[in-house]
């Protein structure tokens, strides 16, 4: 029986595992077994070759091949090596150049093994494909590639055509190490980074000189890392002993502490060969924008190196660092500038240093540009409030990625993408684009980031009511967040808990939480996550009657928000006044508050001060007003999909009087049920639909199998059905309409 990997694996290595079997719980299952326990926990790459993923799957395939008539399995060697391991769409031609009979393919056909069709051959699975390629012989392997190359001539093809004349070489060649580096760059212009590993890897084993082998090699590992391979990438970089790349690899999926660390110390030694990650290295300058001054010029290299040690201080939230790197960065006359160094400016207070570097950072993010910069772009806009721009750039800076074939930068895009939208009022489009990211993120070996993204859909969850999903979420988030000393997505996920109180009316269990933000250390808080949170803290702290702190707190971020002029910010800090103020007067602060966000973008908290308004205005006995305004929160909420929200609203509706009960749902078949379910739902529901059982939800989610469950029981219940046969029938219909 198929079986998906054991649940007890962390989500990356699931996911990563359930990639490398080529989806195949067969050879899933045999690799699972094979794993050493670092492996297992993630700390070590996963095998990627496939006589180490899974021999004795691939053992019996090659059987079944081997079983097969020569000319048969003569041309199936053809067509797994036209798609294996780099696709190149030659079969027909080299079958026509070569005179080859097809009609042995008929013996495959019939073993089930493959199909000819009008494109070429068609294989039963990843697995048989690769058995019949390793079942050649060298002779014939290198016989079948040199007669692709022959049949490669069109404009375009100069790549693949080297790379069938590098695997049907015998022995070491000069020449033919020359010509892979050459088509390797031409991969690259054209982003297929997977192409390029694969030429350099080649050229590597036909070069004679190891210094040569370890240059080659760290390049395959900096291409293999942008095309989303990232154990690959891991491997090759582990042969070459490259300290830059080995930051990258710790900042994206290990200590971040230590990643800091480790990057200092190469920028202090100057004599760190120039990374040759080059989506990497320019991702570091430009998200940092760090520039040289003509006094005291610093090599590329350690620009490079101090931009990501910058990187991952910001990532632990660790003020001290930030200090050290921005010393270092003085010593060699390196001036830091951009949104790295705006946050860092930000964190330190120096608020109009931080707006000049974010409003700079934040004007580069027209169409076509470098994806990191359009990332950093998007990131200083929603430091400075301005989530139009921020969504704007995040968009351009996936469809750019993708353009570019830099796959390992599309999850990221998406994160703050999902920030964008989650700010703006429209959380089930951020939830939609945060999960996706998540796979995306395990899939591509940068589990800090996916543990940043499950602190955002913590979030989330929070606004949507699900306290057991922000719950499970947040604990995720943390728990990875303390062991990889990553203060942000921890200060995050603290947050999201807050929210989740803070919503339900536990004002004084929220205003201790939001008080830890402040934790000292790396992987407890992060001064940024502080700042932003700010608000909320405040109402939480004036609701439960300790406004001493909140004053401060409120001190320091309206000097923000009169530094950067956002227009939310402006509004959440006048919300901030009214909380602290008696009676009449705060009315008058929320009425400024309300006058500023009409500028703004962040229309959930606009429903938030509507809320607090319309308490303030039944206090006050003003109640037709205090009426019309806590309808108003109440509408937006619904739309929102924010029930304790809504709940609150309707708590002082029915204080006034006023009778409300909780909307009902459309009867089913009234609305398609896309418009009855949240996005986690709707995804939930669908692959229910497809056949997929809980525990392969959950691998595919990142979810534990009691929460898909969970998930499950809530569809069920808005769409009024019982069974998965009515969830599938119903939503064809759905889609049918």
């Amino acid at each position: 029986m198929w079986r998906t990997p054991d649940p007890a694996l962390p989500e990356g290595v699931r996911i990563r595992l359930l990639r490398a079997a080529y989806g195949d719980p067969r050879a899933a299952a045999e690799l699972r077994s094979r794993l050493t326990p670092r492996q297992a926990s993630g700390l070590d790459p996963l095998p990627t070759e496939p006589a180490s993923l899974a021999p004795e799957l691939l053992s019996r395939h090659r059987r079944e091949i081997r079983s097969l008539p020569d000319d048969t399995r003569l041309l199936l060697l053809l067509a797994a090596a036209d798609q294996y391991p780099v696709p190149t769409h030659a079969f027909l031609r080299a079958v026509a150049a070569g005179r080859l009979d097809t009609r042995p393919l008929e013996a495959a056909e019939t073993a089930g093994v493959a199909q000819a069709t009008a494109g070429g051959v068609v294989f039963r699975d990843a697995w048989t494909r690769i058995a019949a390629y390793e079942t050649g012989s060298p002779a014939d392997r290198r016989d079948v590639h040199r007669l692709l190359a022959r049949v490669l001539r069109a404009a375009g093809e100069t790549p693949r055509r080297s790379w069938h004349r590098g695997a049907g070489a015998l022995g070491p060649s000069v020449r033919l190490t020359a010509e892979l580096g050459a088509a390797a760059r031409k991969a690259r212009e054209t982003g297929e980074h997977a192409l390029a590993c694969a030429l350099v890897e080649r050229a590597a084993a036909l070069s004679r000189d190891p210094r040569e082998q370890s240059r080659l090699l760290d390049r395959a590992a900096g291409d293999a890392w942008q095309s989303g391979e990232g154990d690959r990438a891991r491997r090759l970089a582990a042969a070459t002993d490259s300290d830059a790349l080995n930051g990258v690899f710790a900042l994206r999926a290990g200590n971040a502490a230590e990643a800091f660390d480790a990057l200092l110390i190469a920028v202090a030694r100057r004599g760190v060969e120039t990374p040759v990650v080059r989506g990497e290295a320019e991702e570091s300058v430009a998200g940092t924008h760090l520039s040289r001054t003509p006094r005291t010029p610093a090599p590329d290299h350690t620009v490079h190196l101090l931009a990501r040690a910058t990187e991952a201080a910001v990532y632990t939230g660790d003020l001290r660092r930030c200090r050290e790197a921005a010393a270092v960065a003085s010593r060699l006359g390196i001036v830091p500038h951009g949104t790295l160094g705006g946050l860092a400016a930000a964190f330190e207070g120096r608020y109009e240093d931080a707006r000049d570097l974010l409003k700079a950072a934040a004007g580069r993010c027209g169409p076509g540009g470098d994806p990191t910069l359009l990332i950093h772009a998007g990131i200083a806009a929603l430091m400075l409030g301005d989530h139009t721009r921020a969504t704007t750039a995040t968009v351009r800076a996936a469809a750019s990625a993708r353009a570019r074939g830099a796959t390992v930068i599309v999850a990221q895009a998406m994160e703050f993408r999902a920030y964008a939208e989650f700010w703006t009022g429209h959380p089930r489009a951020a939830e939609t684009a945060a999960t996706d990211a998540l796979w995306q993120a395990h899939a591509t070996g940068q589990d800090n980031g996916a543990c940043h993204l499950q602190a955002a859909l913590a979030m989330f969850a929070a606004l949507t009511g699900d306290a057991d999903l922000c719950r499970e979420r947040a604990a995720a988030a943390r728990s990875y967040a303390l062991g990889r000393g990553l203060g942000l997505p921890a200060a995050l996920a603290q947050w999201a808990l807050a929210y989740l109180d803070l919503s339900s009316g536990r004002f004084a269990a929220a205003a201790a939480r939001l008080r830890a933000l402040a934790g000292f250390g790396p992987g407890h808080g992060h001064r940024a996550i502080r700042h932003l949170a700010t608000p909320h803290y405040v109402e939480a702290a004036a609701r439960s009657g300790d406004t001493r702190i909140a004053r401060a707190a409120h001190a320091d971020y309206d000097r923000w928000a009169r530094a950067v002029r956002s227009p939310d910010d402006l509004a959440l800090s006048a919300r901030c006044r009214a909380l602290l103020a008696p009676g009449a007067e705060a009315v008058e602060h929320y009425r400024t508050a309300l006058d500023l966000h009409a500028h703004g973008t962040r229309d959930f908290e606009r429903a938030r001060t509507e809320l607090l308004l319309g308490g303030a205005l039944r206090r006050l006995r003003r109640r037709t007003e205090a009426r019309d305004r806590l309808h108003t929160s109440l509408e937006a909420f619904e739309s929102f999909g924010a029930p304790h929200c809504a709940a609150q609203a309707r708590a002082e509706l029915r204080a006034l009087g006023t009778p409300v009960g909780v909307t009902t749902l459309p009867a089913p078949g009234a609305l398609a049920p896309t418009t009855r379910l949240t996005a986690q739902q709707l995804m939930v529901a669908r692959m229910a639909a497809d056949g997929a059982t809980n525990r392969e939800i959950a691998v595919r989610l990142a979810l534990s199998p009691r929460t898909i469950d969970h998930h499950l029981r809530g569809v069920f219940s808005r769409l009024g059905i019982r069974s998965r046969i009515e969830l599938v029938r119903l939503l064809a219909e759905g889609e049918a309409s």
